[in-house]
């Protein structure tokens, strides 16, 4: 019997169970040694999801897996519950207050801006966006972000129908995989924060606090691999900046045709791009690199990112089909769609594993680093943040007149973040005292343990959480002045698509389009 065990922890973060619970507990399950773990993040699924699709296919290659595997239904996505926190904590073992990394767009009151040159005059204090807005390429976007590669099928795309980019998703799929393995090279130094002491840019992977898996894998001399969505997921090879031999990052912000769609504005472009990450892992199971070109040998921990059934969850309507859920719960036509691709990609996976005879030292983890909510769109009710923002502020003005507006810097999601310009205790119980004052059972204030602790400037002043079905905002708040294309943009522009119209007109706004 094939040998694969599964870690189900659908529409949470395996990262909190810590990584060194889940070797311990397939090994004392399968005979043959580990050889090989290859971890998949299908962003958005819900445990239900899975239920629901395999119990409708019971021969279907989850199913399998299911049946054959180890399921974990406890574990917990991390606050925020995103991409860049969640995936950190998978491939880290620690919450957001142990890696530093509470989000991809956050805030630092130590760190200078992108783009100092006098770190001795400089103010500190500034945005850090690990996002595509950190990509050498800039108006437009490119899938490579930014390497310049010269293949047509790449070069065409700013000019491409949608139906033209998805007849050609063979070709594109080749030239991509002609991406860097090393997309640290990708990230533009000017566009990065300033280290105040060494007055030099500071990379994803200096801001991260713990070790990964990759760099305690390759410290044994083990071979490693990942692909994700943007090239600031150089994050995964820890503080050494190494843990990660082979990375493969194409922009998934990239333009994918002339009406400006990137590819997670329309589900099959998404599924394209996903396909294009597919190919790579096929080539490392195969033990080449994710070019095809190398032989490197199959990597001990390896694994990708899927945004496919994400994005079938938050558009209303793409390619015809409807998205999200139908009124019953149940996955609507998009979705099903998206979740018949999920099952064929790991059918996929499967079997080239067996191809290759890696049956039974391979482990396949399933997962989903963050869910999406509310699954039942009635229940949704957003909650301005910038209305909360400004009545912070003018409250805060009334009683301190020639002080600064309190809130610095807010990001928010399914909470908000807010960074405050006075963080001595009593701006901090103000804050505090405010929003509890204001409850309106819509949100739920939280002051994290540790926020503040030791005095350190990665960590957000305030969280705040939102209840079930609630959605914090939809405007990031930057009270300090900010240069360039990324100020104003409109929340969470990148994944949130319920208002498409807003980034679209933040593109061409920004020429990036």
């Amino acid at each position: 019997m094939s040998r694969r065990y599964i870690v189900l922890a659908a529409g949470v973060s395996i990262g909190l169970l810590g990584i060194g619970t889940v070797p311990s507990a397939i090994a004392a399950a399968q005979k043959s040694p580990v050889k090989h773990v290859l971890l998949l993040s299908f962003d958005g699924l819900h445990e239900n999801d899975l239920a629901y699709y395999v119990a409708r296919h019971p021969n279907s290659a989850l199913a399998k897996l299911e049946t054959n595997g180890t399921n974990y239904t406890a574990a917990q996505t991390t606050f925020p519950s995103d991409s860049f926190p969640g995936m950190v904590a998978q491939l880290t073992g620690g919450g957001a207050g142990t890696t530093g990394v509470y989000y991809d767009d956050t805030y630092n009151h130590a760190l200078l801006a992108p783009g100092t040159i006098d770190c001795s005059t400089a103010a500190p204090g500034t945005e850090v966006a690990w996002t595509e807005a950190a990509d050498r390429s800039q108006n437009p976007i490119t899938l490579d972000a930014g390497q310049k590669l010269t293949d047509p099928a790449l070069t065409s795309l700013p000019t491409n129908t949608t139906a033209q980019t998805l007849a050609s998703s063979a070709a594109i799929t080749k030239a991509i995989l002609k991406m860097t393995p090393t997309p640290q090279s990708l990230l533009d130094p000017a566009a990065l924060p300033v280290n105040p002491a060494t007055c030099t840019p500071v990379y994803p992977h200096n801001y991260l606090k713990v070790n990964t898996v990759f760099e305690v894998a390759r410290a044994q001399g083990l071979g490693t691999a990942w692909s994700d969505k943007h090239a600031a997921y150089e994050i995964l090879g820890g503080p050494s900046g190494t843990g990660v031999q082979d990375l493969f990052t194409p922009e998934i912000n990239g333009v994918a045709d002339a009406s400006g769609n990137d590819w997670s504005t329309d589900n099959a472009l998404t599924m394209e791009y996903d396909s294009t990450k597919v190919a790579a892992i096929v080539n490392e199971i195969d033990g080449m690199d994710h070019s095809g070109t190398r032989h490197v040998g199959t990597p001990a921990i390896f694994g990708m990112n899927f945004q496919t059934v994400s994005t079938a969850q938050k558009l209303p309507v793409s390619d015809g089909l409807a998205g999200g859920y139908n009124p019953d719960g149940t996955p609507g036509p998009l979705l099903s769609r998206a979740l018949d691709y999920m099952n064929a990609q790991v059918a996929t996976f499967q079997n080239e594993i067996h191809l290759k005879g890696l049956d039974d030292s391979t482990t396949i983890i399933l997962s989903a680093k963050h869910g999406q909510a509310p699954q039942d769109l009635s229940t949704l009710r957003r909650v301005d943040d910038s209305k909360i923002i400004a009545n912070i502020n003018t409250a805060w003005t009334a009683l301190h007149p020639k002080a600064a507006p309190l809130v610095t810097f807010a990001v928010d999601d399914d909470g908000m973040l807010m960074s405050l310009s006075d963080r001595h205790a009593d701006a901090l119980a103000f804050a505090k005292n405010y929003l509890h004052s204001q409850r309106t059972g819509e949100l739920d204030h939280r002051r994290q343990r540790g926020l503040l602790r030791n005095g350190q400037s990665i960590w957000p002043d305030h969280g705040v959480h939102r209840q079930r079905g609630r959605h914090t905002g939809r405007r990031s708040q930057r009270r300090q002045p900010r240069s360039g294309p990324h100020r104003h943009r409109p929340a969470r522009c990148r994944l949130h698509r319920q208002r498409e119209e807003d980034c679209r007109a933040w593109r061409r706004g920004t020429g990036r389009s």
